[in-house]
C-alpha cells in the first residue's frame, strides 16, 4: 500500500485557481510598492528594478511569433509541484519582468520580443567528459519535459505563482556527464548588444553570468524551464532556456541560457560582480534577513492588493535546508 506524506508546501490542486479563471481577469492591480533602487556610485540599479507604487492597468497579452516548440506544450503536470496560493494572471506573469539586457524598466516585454529564439545553439563544457555544443530543439527532444506550479520570489519583496514546463536540471547534468571534480555549474546568458540594447550599458559586466553548486543543481527542486502556461515560454520571461530554483531569490534565475560550464571554481554571478555587499552568491530566501535597503519578511503578491508573510527559503525550506546544515550562514551570507 502507498501510502504519500503531504508536503507542508502542498495544496490539492482543486484549490489552486484555473489559468482560464485567471485569464478572465483584466482588470486594474496594484504592483509591488518599493522605491528606486540605487546602487549608489555610478547610479547602477539593483538586482530587481523598481516596482510600481500605484494601481496600473495590466497590458495587453503579447503575441509572440509561434515558437518552433510550440507542439511539445502543454505537457503532463507533475503533482509532485503543487502550490499555496492561487495561479498568478498570465497576463501579470509575461508583462511584469526584470530583464536587464533589454532595459531597466518592468515593461520591457515588448523589447524582448526581438530576440531571435532560433538558431539557438547551447555548450555544455568545462570539467565535462566530451564537451559539447546541441542545438535548443535536439536539446528539447532529449529531456523529460513536464509541468511545476512553482513560488517565485524576487529580491525586491513581489512574488508570483506560475506553472513552469521544462526539465529537472539534473537531467541536463546527466547528459553532461560531468568529471567527479566538478563541483559548480556555470551558467551564461546570450549577448547580442545589437538586438538587446540593455547589454550596451558599459557598466554592467555583461554576460550575465549564474552558478550552482553540484548538489543545488542535481537537487530534485531545480528546473530548467522552456515553457510557461501550457505554451513555449515567452522571450521576457527567459526563452528558450530559464533557470527556475525556488528557493531563491529571483535574480538567480538566469534566461536565455546558452551555456552551462562545469567548473572546480566558484563562479561570480553577475550581481555579485556588481555589488557582492548587497547580492550574494547562494541568495536563499529568508524573511529575517533584510537587504541592507528593504525588509524582507513580507511580500506583495502580483495581483492581490496585500502583503503576506514571506517563508524561509520561499517555503521550501524542509526539502532543501539541509543543502547548508553543515555551512555558516555568516561566513557565507546564505540568504542574500
Amino acid at each position: 500500500m502507498l501510502i504519500r506524506i503531504k508536503r507542508g508546501w502542498e495544496l490539492p490542486e482543486s484549490q489552486a485557481t484555473p489559468e482560464d479563471v485567471f485569464l478572465k481577469r483584466r482588470s486594474l492591480l496594484k504592483a509591488a510598492a518599493a522605491g528606486p533602487l540605487l546602487l549608489g556610485a555610478g547610479g547602477l540599479l539593483a538586482a530587481c528594478d523598481e516596482a510600481p507604487n500605484q494601481v496600473a492597468e495590466a497590458a495587453e497579452d503579447p503575441k509572440p511569433v509561434e515558437d518552433p516548440s510550440a507542439g511539445l506544450y502543454p505537457v503532463e503536470r507533475n503533482e509532485r509541484y503543487v502550490l499555496d496560493r492561487p495561479i498568478t494572471d498570465e497576463t501579470l506573469a509575461t508583462t511584469y519582468n526584470n530583464y536587464y539586457e533589454f532595459g531597466s524598466s518592468k515593461n520591457i516585454w515588448q523589447k524582448a520580443q526581438a530576440l531571435p529564439i532560433r538558431p539557438w545553439t547551447v555548450a555544455i563544457d568545462g570539467m565535462v567528459e566530451t564537451p559539447m555544443q546541441i542545438g535548443i530543439d535536439d536539446l528539447l527532444a532529449r529531456m523529460p519535459l513536464e509541468e511545476r506550479l512553482y513560488r517565485h520570489r524576487c529580491v525586491e519583496a513581489w512574488s508570483m505563482a506560475v506553472p513552469y514546463s521544462g526539465f529537472p536540471m539534473k537531467a541536463l547534468v546527466d547528459l553532461a556527464r560531468p568529471l567527479s571534480s566538478a563541483r559548480y555549474v556555470r551558467m551564461e546568458t546570450f549577448l547580442d548588444r545589437d538586438t538587446a540594447s540593455g547589454q550596451n550599458a558599459a557598466w554592467y559586466p555583461w554576460p550575465y553570468v549564474e552558478g550552482l553548486t553540484m548538489a543545488e543543481a542535481t537537487h530534485e527542486l531545480a528546473f530548467i524551464a522552456t515553457g510557461l502556461y501550457g505554451k513555449p515560454i515567452p522571450k521576457q520571461n527567459g526563452a528558450p532556456l530559464r533557470l527556475a530554483v525556488p528557493w531563491k531569490y529571483g535574480f538567480k534565475h538566469i534566461k536565455g541560457i546558452v551555456r552551462f560550464e562545469f567548473t572546480d571554481e566558484r563562479p561570480v554571478s553577475f550581481w555579485e560582480e556588481i555589488q557582492g555587499g548587497e547580492y550574494g552568491f547562494w541568495a536563499n530566501v529568508n524573511p529575517e534577513v533584510p537587504h541592507p535597503r528593504w525588509s524582507q519578511a513580507t511580500e506583495r503578491v502580483l495581483g492581490v492588493d496585500e502583503r503576506v508573510p514571506t517563508l524561509l527559503y520561499n517555503g521550501y525550506g524542509e526539502f532543501v535546508a539541509d543543502l547548508y546544515k553543515d555551512m555558516d550562514p555568516k561566513a557565507e551570507r546564505l540568504f542574500m
